[in-house]
């Protein structure tokens, strides 16, 4: 599903997901999986970031 929302290859998604720390990839792959979590709804919270745990995660975005 994700990998559609993005318009990225299935196995570019799963290469992403394998990544240990920073994620591997070029950096349009990585400004459309940006978008298309942006455009789900979902908030990427940057390390440091307000948050519960303190640390990077994400989060779904309060509705306006």
């Amino acid at each position: 599903m994700l990998a559609k929302a993005a318009k990225l290859s299935l196995p570019t998604i799963q290469r992403m997901e394998a990544s240990d720390g920073v994620i591997r990839g070029n950096v349009e792959s990585l400004m459309k999986l940006i978008a298309a979590l942006d455009r789900l709804g979902i908030e990427l919270i940057n390390e440091g970031a307000a948050s519960a745990g303190g640390g990077r995660g994400l989060r779904v975005k309060k509705k306006a």
